[in-house]
């Protein structure tokens, strides 16, 4: 009927097996990966093969696995609460199956779903913790895919914070009234400053996290997660941030984050733009400021997301410096920032043995005042140089490193929109870098990479500078 949901014809269980016997049969490479499942848990596994393949038999011994090498009987099932026939021929499996059902263990015949009866799942571990995807044996590809999906979504402490959490309960239900109170704490415990210590592997800080928490009876300011956005293409975006983003009751984003990494966050979170582009600033860095610590002492979880690297041209120390006066709690989480992928978009090193062996990352109102920068004299030594948000200095900048001593045959690269699909690629000499300052064309952030590295970059899919240059000239005439 339609809008009826479908009915499983497997029921999903969790069967205890700590120290309980296991048995495999089988020599092959279907024995080696159930017995690579089940050495997830705490079972005690047992596998029979009378020839077993040399790395199912250095696994076991690595493993602390019985081997058995003979023939299979069905005394070999005698004990065991599970049973898996993984043969490789359809006969063998089927005898192993008939033994294992007389003796009433529940048996799995590898590839073979007519005679199972359980379904392996995909499995995501966190132990305790576990969450097991299964497809009643329709679709093993598929059960994978959604345990990758899954997988990235659940922290790797988790099943830390898990174990912590059961050694509080007894205290909790001590200590806390039931109802209202515990829940909130609980929710606290899960997603504040316990886990946090716990996913920084710090756990006598998360000892004293949850007893401040005991007291507060589960009230905690918020925490604010200064989140590298990456430099555009969503998947790029780090796991941790996008737990975060997950987590987040309000995300705070700059004019540069695209909407796709944005969405991200939960449906229901609070999001505010505070994007600061040249000549557009929504709001002033004090106001920023002000809006995290505001936020947080409201007891919100909030994630200022910022374009590429927080700490690379991101005024983060400004908003840390806010959050350390006002004692709210924070975390930094790197992003991959422009240079990195502007380079990947050329194929470019930016080092190179015997050509470039150091990186400047700087911006090109930098060489607005009249003393020249430490930075440029290491671009004349040999440094690799990238130049954030330098469209509409690039005359300066290279006339300035011209006049500096830099050859004007030096290789310069030019990414907009780096690592976006509407990427747009440059390249040239630095005696060409002044034609991109009259390219009003390009509305998005600009990166340029100038320096001898940059000659072994790929300059198949890159349009010359010189040639915009040229046309320039011609359309005066």
């Amino acid at each position: 009927m339609a809008g009826e949901t479908a009915k499983l014809n497997a029921f999903p269980v969790f069967m205890r097996v700590d120290g309980r016997r296991v048995v495999i049969v089988g020599g092959g490479d279907e024995a080696l990966a159930k017995a690579r499942l089940m050495a997830q848990s705490s079972a005690e596994l047992l596998i029979v093969a009378e020839t077993p393949e040399p790395v199912l038999a250095d696994w076991a011994a690595a493993n602390d696995a019985a081997l058995v090498r003979a023939p299979y009987e069905a005394a070999h099932l005698h004990g065991a609460v599970l049973a898996f026939a993984a043969t490789g021929d359809e006969s063998a499996d089927r005898a192993v199956v008939t033994d294992a059902r007389a003796l009433s263990i529940p048996v799995n015949a590898v590839d073979r779903p007519d005679l199972c009866d359980f379904f392996t799942p995909a499995l995501v571990n966190r132990a305790p913790v576990a969450v097991a995807i299964g497809t009643e044996g329709a679709g093993p590809v598929l059960a994978q895919m959604i345990r990758a999906r899954i997988d990235q979504m659940l922290s790797p402490s988790l099943g830390r914070l898990a174990t912590l959490a059961a050694s509080y309960r007894e205290t909790v239900e001590r200590r806390l009234a039931k109802g209202v109170a515990r829940r909130r704490f609980w929710k606290t415990f899960f997603t504040g400053s316990p886990a946090r210590a716990i996913e920084t592997g710090n756990a006598h800080r998360a000892a004293g996290a949850v007893e401040a928490l005991l007291r507060s009876q589960g009230v905690e300011t918020g925490h604010v997660a200064l989140v590298g956005a990456g430099p555009g293409a969503e998947d790029l975006l780090t796991l941790r941030a996008q737990r975060l983003l997950m987590e987040a009751d309000v995300i705070v984003h700059d004019a540069l984050v695209p909407e796709a990494v944005i969405a991200m966050g939960r449906r229901d979170a609070l999001r505010i733009a505070a994007g600061k582009r040249k000549g557009c600033h929504s709001k002033t860095q004090e106001e920023i400021n002000h809006l995290l610590v505001e936020l947080a002492r409201e007891g919100k979880r909030v994630v200022r997301l910022k374009s590429g690297d927080p700490l690379v041209f991101g005024r983060a120390g400004e908003e840390i410096a806010a959050l350390r006066e006002a004692g709210i709690s924070y975390e930094l989480v790197p992003g991959v920032t422009a240079a990195f992928a502007a380079a990947a978009d050329f194929e470019l090193p930016l080092t190179l043995r015997g050509v470039a062996s150091s990186m400047v990352f700087t911006t090109g109102h930098d060489l607005k005042g009249s003393a020249l920068p430490d930075w440029a004299k290491l671009a004349i030594d040999g440094a690799t140089v990238a130049v954030y948000m330098g469209r509409s200095t690039a005359a300066e900048v290279a006339g300035r490193l011209q006049d500096a001593g830099l050859s004007p045959e030096t290789a310069v690269a030019v990414v907009e929109n780096a690592s976006l699909a509407s990427r747009r690629l440059f390249h040239g000499t630095l005696s060409d870098l002044p034609a991109l300052q009259g390219r009003t064309d390009l509305k998005g952030p600009v990166l340029t990479i100038i320096g001898d590295a940059v000659a072994g970059a790929n300059f198949d899919r890159s349009e010359p500078l010189a040639a915009y240059a040229l046309a320039t000239v011609e359309a005066r005439r």
